[in-house]
C-alpha cells in the first residue's frame, strides 16, 4: 500500500462540503490530508474551516495549487470553470451532482418556464464536452459524485449482474421527498432544473450504471441510452394547489415532479420518477428486473432499525432520518445513513483511484450520459412527451 498522502481541498463550504468532509474521515485505505477550503462567502467559509481546524484559502487558485483532489461542492452553475481549472493543473476532481446543466443566458429576463429546451440541451452538451476535453488533456480524472453507484445494495446487484450474466429487461426507480430547504434550488438559473435533474439524476445514474455493467459482463461493451420520453409538472405552483404546510412551496421556475422513460440501445428500458411531493422522508429505491433474477435496492427508508415514540419531543435531540416531517409515531431509523447511501464507499473508491490508479466506476462517461439524458428529457417534456434521441459523447 502506498504511503503517499493525498491532499484534499474543498471548493465550497455548504451542505455538500460538510458531508464530503464527514465521508472523507472514513477513508482508511489511503492516507489523506484535508488542506482546507475556499468559498467566496467569507462568513460561511470561516465557520466551515474554523470548526474543522482547516485552512481558509484566499483564492480558489491557491486551494487548487495546494491540493491533489478537488472536491467541487459549489452550485452546479459554477462546476465547469472549477473543473477545467483543476484539470489544467493535473488535479483530480470530485464533482457533485448535477454535473453541469443550462443556467440561463445571464440576463434578468431569464425564466425557467420560458426558455427553449433545445437551446438548453445544446448549451449543456457543450459544457459536458468542455470538461471531457479538459480531462483528456489532464493527468487528473473526473470523479462523478454519484453516491448511488456506491450504495451497498447497488454494489451487491453489480456483483450479481456480473456473475449471472443476466439480461436486464426493465428498471424501475425513484427518488422523492417533501422538497428542498434550499432557496437557490427553486431557481433554474442556480440549479439547472427541478426534480428531474435534482432528484431523478440519482436513480437514473444507477440505471445507466447497471446497463453499463450488464454490457461489460457479457461482451465488454457498455449498453448506453438511446432515447427518452419525459413529462414534468409544477404542482405546488398551480393556482389551485391547497397548501397544508407540509411540502416546500418556494420554487419560482422549476418542476416539482418528473417522469422519465429511457430506451436503451438494446431495446430494453427504464422508468424513473422524481418529485418534491412525497411525505414521510426520502424515498430512494431502484428495482432491476432481469431474465434470471429480480432485485430491489431499497436505499431509504429501510427497516434496519425502527423506533416508536408517542411524543416527538422525546426525540428532539435525536437524528432519525433525512427529510422526515415528524418524529412522532413509528419511524424508520437509518443507524448509519452515509453507509446505506454510499457516501463513505464513494470516497474510499475515489481516493483509491487517486492513490493507486484503480478503476473508476462513477466517471465522466456516466456523468455525461446522465446529464445528456436529462436535458433530452427536458426537451421531450417541452414537446409533451415526444421521444427525443440522447446524444452520446
Amino acid at each position: 500500500m502506498s504511503e503517499k498522502i493525498i491532499r484534499a481541498g474543498f471548493a465550497g463550504s455548504g451542505y455538500a462540503a460538510r458531508f464530503h468532509y464527514e465521508a472523507l474521515l472514513r477513508v482508511h485505505s489511503v492516507k489523506t490530508d484535508i488542506t482546507g477550503a475556499y468559498s467566496p462567502t467569507a462568513e460561511r467559509l470561516d465557520q466551515f474551516t474554523r470548526q474543522r481546524k482547516l485552512k481558509a484559502f484566499g483564492s480558489i487558485d491557491e486551494m487548487i495549487d495546494n491540493s491533489d483532489v478537488i472536491h467541487v461542492c459549489t452550485p452546479p452553475s459554477t462546476h465547469e470553470p472549477i473543473v477545467i481549472s483543476a484539470l489544467a493543473r493535473d488535479r483530480h476532481v470530485v464533482v457533485e451532482k448535477p454535473f453541469t446543466g443550462y443556467f440561463g443566458d445571464g440576463s434578468d429576463r431569464f425564466h425557467g418556464d420560458t426558455f427553449s429546451r433545445e437551446e438548453g440541451l445544446e448549451k449543456t452538451l457543450q459544457s459536458i464536452r468542455n470538461m471531457i476535453d479538459a480531462e483528456k488533456k489532464s493527468k487528473g480524472r473526473i470523479m462523478y459524485a454519484e453516491n448511488w453507484v456506491y450504495a451497498p445494495s447497488v454494489i451487491k446487484e453489480k456483483d450479481m449482474l456480473e456473475k449471472t450474466k443476466a439480461q436486464i429487461l426493465w428498471i424501475h426507480g425513484e427518488e422523492s421527498h417533501s422538497g428542498s430547504h434550499s432557496l437557490s434550488y427553486g431557481k433554474w438559473r442556480l440549479s439547472g432544473g427541478g426534480s428531474m435533474i435534482g432528484k431523478g439524476c440519482h436513480p437514473l445514474s444507477a440505471a445507466l450504471y447497471f446497463k453499463q455493467v450488464e454490457g461489460k459482463a457479457r461482451d465488454g461493451n457498455p449498453i448506453r441510452p438511446a432515447a427518452i420520453s419525459a413529462r414534468t409538472h409544477a404542482i405546488t405552483r398551480m393556482a389551485g394547489y391547497r397548501d397544508e404546510g407540509h411540502l416546500r412551496t418556494t420554487y419560482t421556475d422549476i418542476e416539482d415532479f418528473a417522469q422519465m422513460h429511457i430506451i436503451f440501445r438494446d431495446g430494453t428500458f427504464a422508468d424513473i420518477f422524481a418529485s418534491e411531493l412525497v411525505m414521510g422522508g426520502v424515498h430512494n429505491w431502484i428495482e432491476v428486473n432481469t431474465n434470471n433474477h429480480r432485485t430491489i435496492c431499497n436505499i431509504s427508508p429501510n427497516n434496519a432499525m425502527q423506533t416508536y415514540t408517542p411524543d416527538e419531543r422525546h426525540f428532539s435531540d435525536v437524528y432519525i432520518v433525512e427529510k422526515t416531517e415528524t418524529k412522532q409515531g413509528w419511524s424508520s431509523v437509518s443507524p448509519d445513513e452515509s453507509w446505506f447511501t454510499g457516501y463513505q464507499h464513494e470516497m474510499e473508491a475515489f481516493y483509491r483511484t487517486a492513490a493507486f490508479g484503480e478503476q473508476l466506476e462513477s466517471n465522466s462517461k456516466l456523468a455525461a450520459d446522465t446529464i445528456a439524458t436529462i436535458y433530452a428529457g427536458y426537451l421531450s417534456a417541452e414537446r409533451k412527451g415526444a421521444e427525443v434521441a440522447v446524444t452520446l459523447l
